[in-house]
């Protein structure tokens, strides 16, 4: 009995893995259609540049990429808690965009982690709601010949795990949320409470209490 709840337990956690691994292939690759059914139909985006539907976040993505906005994304290690039709799942992720700061090529790269929402219906598990942890990053010129000098005061406008992500598509002209949450602080703790909700009580992440 154990070895087959185990088994049954262990292919749920598999499958969410794979929305996860399909999520990132087919938005960076820009294959709208095949990246819109990962999502449920009520799938909500958070990110430090955007926070809506799905079909908001699709219509802005294309228009982004088809300009030629590269915001690319690498996966690590990966871990699932299952409740019946419900599941958070977490998964370790970089984000990295290349764009000009003040004239100068740069990279920057965030390390944190995916924190998303399941629900599985008609057999199938797909993503209700997303939002990023952000834990660190960096940024650096492409060119090591290149000078960058950023100003101090607009970076320490921005949380320490986004801060220069943040400074990047502030500087190329996204609006970027300021409270997401970060490695510890009370916005990753109200996340974890979200998430609580959600697999015990079935509680949306948009409806549940912070606390």
């Amino acid at each position: 009995m154990t070895a087959a709840y185990d088994s049954a337990f262990d292919s749920e956690r598999q499958a969410i893995r794979q929305v996860v691994d399909d999520w990132v292939v087919y938005r960076d690759a820009g294959d709208w259609d095949r990246f819109r059914r990962v999502w449920a139909e009520d799938g909500f985006m958070m990110a430090t540049w955007f926070q809506g539907t799905t079909d908001e976040f699709i219509a802005m993505s294309r228009t982004g990429f088809e300009k030629g906005v590269r915001i690319l994304h690498f996966l690590g290690g990966h871990t699932a808690d299952v409740a019946g039709d419900r599941a958070i799942s977490q998964t370790k992720m970089t984000i990295s965009q290349r764009a000009e700061v003040d004239g100068v090529l740069c990279d920057v790269v965030c390390t944190g982690r995916f924190y998303d929402f399941f629900r599985k219906r008609d057999g199938q598990w797909r993503l209700v709601h997303r939002q990023p942890i952000y834990e660190k990053d960096r940024l650096d010129p492409v060119s090591p010949s290149a000078r960058l000098q950023l100003d101090p005061a607009l970076l320490a406008q921005f949380p320490e795990g986004y801060r220069h992500l943040a400074y990047l598509q502030t500087r190329i002209g996204y609006p970027v949320k300021r409270d997401m949450p970060g490695l510890v602080g009370p916005e990753v703790e109200a996340l974890y409470a979200k998430g609580r909700a959600w697999l015990e009580r079935g509680e949306h992440p948009r409806l549940a209490a912070a606390g």
